[in-house]
């Protein structure tokens, strides 16, 4: 499994939400650049951003600090919030982005992540927030009918990289992963998943290790976990947390 750390932007700085609430911000890092760096020398092999002005105005925002991070450190990033057309997707490919997390459309436009995911074959992520189990798009402000399963069960054979499942209820709260919902979502699907919201320390490193067999039984299991807050405060080490995640 591979360790995620996050970057939020938002307003050009890195921050942290509780439950997505653009009124419940906190301050990490005022140069996203340089905290992108901080998680290069503590042995980040991936990161994932987030702009999440983006992802309600549903155009990037946040462009000027995603393309300094990508100036600063060339471990791969992957990116979402705001990405709506095949336009955005190539100009952020070819900016060096390896791999583009599309969130709103994956729900409302089906299409444009199939044919997204055929023209660039494993860099396509689809992003996949549920509340109580139910997807919610437009940066977590409208919540659908539509479960994560059946969302995620109609990109099956399209050749996406991955669904990056968070769990909404738990995010930037440290109240530990998901790690059964994850693992029963990941074992029924091919794709592989990607664990995301409420992370809270090495515990749930060691939670997403145990269902890692239970999550295989699909054939993508889980590939990955998503941690932002819990590195911040310092209450998971991400050299620890990388360490044991390649034991698993």
């Amino acid at each position: 499994m591979i360790l995620f750390p996050a970057i939020d932007l938002k307003n050009g700085q890195c921050v942290r939400l509780r439950q997505g609430d653009m009124g419940q911000v906190t301050l990490f890092n005022a140069d996203p650049a340089d905290q992108a760096g901080k998680f290069l020398r503590d042995g980040a092999e991936w990161l994932h951003l987030v702009d999440l002005d983006g992802a309600f105005a549903g155009a990037p925002v946040n462009a000027a600090a995603v393309e300094a991070i990508l100036k600063t450190v060339k471990i791969p990033v992957q990116l979402g919030g705001g990405i709506r057309d095949l336009a955005r997707i190539e100009d952020w490919l070819k900016k060096g982005i390896a791999r583009v997390i599309l969130g709103t459309v994956a729900l409302k436009k089906p299409e444009l992540v199939k044919g997204a995911a055929q023209l660039f074959p494993k860099r396509i992520a689809v992003g996949i927030d549920a509340k109580a189990g139910r997807v919610a798009v437009e940066g977590w402000a409208e919540t659908s009918d539509v479960t994560a399963l059946d969302l995620a069960r109609r990109f099956e054979d399209a050749g996406v990289a991955a669904i990056i499942y968070t769990d909404i209820d738990r995010d930037g709260l440290l109240q530990g992963v998901n790690a059964e919902a994850t693992a029963e979502l990941a074992s029924r699907l091919t794709i592989p998943v990607i664990a995301s919201g409420g992370v809270a320390g090495p515990e749930d490193i060691d939670r997403l290790k145990a269902v890692l067999p239970q999550s295989k039984k699909g054939g993508g299991g889980i590939a990955g976990v998503i941690a932002g807050r819990a590195l911040y405060d310092g209450r998971l080490d991400l050299r620890a947390a990388i360490t044991a995640l390649k034991a698993a």
